[in-house]
């Protein structure tokens, strides 16, 4: 029997978010409507928008002087890069030029990203796990922060930078959960 996401480690949770992700687009590739496509792509952008804060605030900071530190910096610019079209999906509808191309680019972006964090040995859930942290605790401060991020996010709040020129990177360098004043 699958685990609830209740019941879940944060790795556990982590990959539950990227097939949910990965079955909008694969409904978004099939789907003929306009109105069908426009009601995936905000789904996607939604998920993608509280999967990155999870990470980003949670998850990435525990992992910080644990794992990779290339891999780790990768993965927020990469977060990035999927947050700029995020907010351009967003902005725009199904009518628009590029719309479809946006939304697939977004899909392929994720890929990428979902394969550098799920790789075997090398990729960041494997070390993270090696590097002994602890995904229970992980998960529970991951699903508190995914509550307020749904929230957050339905009312409408974009998707924010940490990596790019005139963005507060030092976020993107924390150690330590957002939030969490424990040092």
């Amino acid at each position: 029997m699958a685990q609830t996401y209740e019941e879940m480690d944060a790795i556990a949770m982590l990959k539950a978010d990227h097939r949910k992700v990965e079955e909008i687009f694969a409904a978004f590739e099939k789907a003929t409507s306009k109105s069908r496509k426009q009601a995936l792509a905000e789904q996607a952008c939604l998920e993608l928008k509280v999967h990155t804060a999870i990470e980003e605030e949670v998850f990435y900071p525990a992992c910080r002087g644990k794992i990779d530190e290339d891999l780790l910096n990768e993965a927020y610019v990469e977060h990035d890069g999927a947050k700029l079209l995020i907010n351009d999906i967003e902005a725009g509808g199904p009518e628009e030029d590029f719309y479809d191309a946006k939304v697939k680019v977004l899909s392929e972006m994720i890929e990428h990203h979902v394969k550098e964090e799920e790789m075997r040995a090398e990729g960041m859930f494997a070390q993270a796990r090696a590097a002994g942290l602890d995904m229970d605790a992980l998960a529970d401060a991951m699903r508190a922060r995914k509550a307020t991020a749904m929230e957050e996010f339905q009312a409408g709040k974009p998707a924010v930078t940490l990596t790019l020129e005139g963005d507060d990177t030092e976020k993107a360098l924390l150690d330590t959960p957002m939030g969490d004043t424990a040092r």
